[in-house]
């Protein structure tokens, strides 16, 4: 095959606070595969919060392409594992062309969803939401649930997944817009606007009998007013902590009510999503019949070309998406 011409972004400075333009780099380089490598054209790449604290601790290197999930399509294998035409998925997303030996690549079955789906409601984001509340929180029919970063990616599928369990679900946002999507799209049953109210009084309101599970998105104000309106035997299953992914060392906001875990035995556990792997079967099962049912939805904010993945990367950390954001790379 002849060479082929990438471009791909990398972190050529480490951010100081919220990323800018500036900390990366758009570089175009020659590729040429051998006649044994699976050639992979990216689709779309998934831009995640995760993505933030590895900026600033080296654990992405600077000058060296950005990691990051993609879905991306074979167009040259001699590999029947990987037949050309076919989808796959890899964590080599900030780059428009991925040359693999097949080791980090896994086939995307698809049935009647979207290509994207696959980076969303039924990838790495769904399997976090159903794994993080379900087996972390050990979420129980009828129980008080609040989610922080509600009409997040993850968080607006948490949401789902409670009221499909008969839960009272409250969510957090950060815009009136995404309050009328969580109460006129979603269905859950109260929402607010942190940045103009407060999470407490909201929480009293939208939740007066207490919070049986906080599905913790945000940390700072949010884990202080939520630690303090747990109810006995009461979980918070940590996924993130994105108000303090900008912070020096990643640190939130003090918290000043984590006495009241003690004679109310609240307990809070973080989780990663691959623990959930083995739940991989049954998760997709659960997902595609509540698609069907038309009990889960799922929302997309999109942005064109690989250019423009920083701009994606720092408008999710300034909350400008609603659902998941995603870079489509090719049509």
């Amino acid at each position: 095959m002849n060479d082929i011409v990438s471009r791909e972004i990398h972190l050529t400075s480490r951010p100081d606070g919220l990323p800018t333009p500036d900390n990366f780099g758009l570089v175009e380089r020659a590729i040429t595969p051998a006649d044994d490598d699976i050639v992979v054209k990216n689709r779309y790449m998934s831009v995640d919060p995760a993505m933030r604290p590895p900026l600033t601790n080296g654990q992405q290197p600077v000058d060296v392409v950005m990691s990051g999930g993609a879905i991306g399509q074979v167009i040259a294998s001699n590999n029947a594992d990987y037949p050309i035409d076919a989808y796959v998925m890899s964590r080599a997303g900030f780059r428009e062309y991925h040359i693999s030996d097949g080791s980090d690549l896994n086939v995307i079955e698809t049935e009647d969803e979207p290509l994207t789906a696959h980076l969303s409601v039924l990838g790495g984001t769904g399997l976090t939401a159903y794994g993080g509340l379900l087996v972390t929180g050990e979420l129980k029919d009828g129980e008080n649930v609040f989610v922080s970063a509600a009409a997040g990616a993850v968080g607006s599928v948490v949401c789902q997944i409670a009221k499909i369990k008969e839960c009272r679900v409250a969510g957090s946002c950060g815009s009136d817009d995404k309050v009328d999507y969580l109460l006129n799209d979603l269905g859950i049953d109260y929402a607010f606007n942190y940045k103009t109210s407060s999470i407490g009084r909201e929480l009293h309101t939208g939740l007066p009998d207490g919070i049986d599970v906080y599905f913790e998105n945000v940390g700072g104000k949010h884990l202080d007013a939520a630690c303090g309106q747990m109810r006995p035997l009461g979980r918070i299953p940590v996924c993130g902590m994105i108000s303090a992914y900008n912070n020096k060392g990643a640190r939130s906001e003090g918290v000043t009510t984590l006495s009241n875990m003690i004679y109310n035995r609240v307990t809070m556990k973080g989780f990663v999503v691959y623990e959930f792997n083995h739940m991989r079967d049954q998760f997709l099962a659960d997902m595609r019949q509540w698609m069907r049912e038309g009990r889960m939805k799922y929302e997309e904010t999109i942005m064109e070309g690989i250019e423009n993945a920083p701009h994606a990367l720092i408008g999710l950390l300034e909350g400008k998406n609603t659902g998941k954001m995603l870079v489509r790379l090719a049509d």
